[in-house]
């Protein structure tokens, strides 16, 4: 498809976050099977309900648009899962594990952020205000996803660094997380 005008791109990108939707739909229940917190292995589950509402809402606007719901191959995302797939197949103790997993899903977060923040503005754009809705509703939920995912590294990050080995407890430095001193 020639891309010509902006409501071209906007279809292209749709058909890309549609693939990178569909592409985390696989890919979720593996990162919940590899979690060792149970918190963590929730919230990819809930995660995964979430991402196929979604793919259902792009389906939607698709059907507005009068476009048929068809997925563009999404690169960018297929990286992020093949990091993460990376990170779930090495040896590490449990606490940096999920560390690893977390940090892997927090790129995932972002690149869809970013995703959905662009063409929640071609949308408004474009005056497809039903398209726009939708978007932003999807984004507010992935920055949701995306706090929750840091609240659970406060924790798991210090679990994982005391667990370590690295220092003794009388060495170790205070921790801070956004200013505040770690638990």
């Amino acid at each position: 498809m020639a891309i010509e005008s902006l409501n071209d791109l906007f279809v292209e990108q749709l058909r890309d976050i549609y693939d990178a939707e569909n592409q985390l739909i696989k890919a979720l229940p593996k990162m919940a099977e590899g979690a060792n917190s149970d918190e963590l292995r929730q919230g990819f589950e809930e995660h995964l309900e979430q991402t196929k509402e979604h793919a259902q809402r792009i389906e939607t606007i698709f059907e507005q648009l009068g476009q048929k719901a068809k997925a563009k191959k999404c690169k960018g995302m297929e990286g992020l899962i093949k990091e993460g797939s990376e990170a779930l197949d090495e040896e590490m103790s449990e606490d940096v594990k999920d560390a690893a997993i977390i940090a892997a899903a927090q790129r995932v977060e972002h690149y869809e952020i970013a995703a959905y923040g662009t063409v929640r503005t071609f949308a408004n754009l474009l005056g497809e205000t039903e398209a726009a809705t939708l978007l932003e509703q999807t984004l507010e939920e992935e920055k949701e996803t995306d706090d929750k995912l840091t609240q659970l590294a406060e924790g798991i990050n210090v679990a994982a660094e005391e667990g370590s080995g690295s220092k003794s407890k009388s060495s170790k430095t205070t921790t801070t997380t956004r200013g505040k001193p770690a638990a």
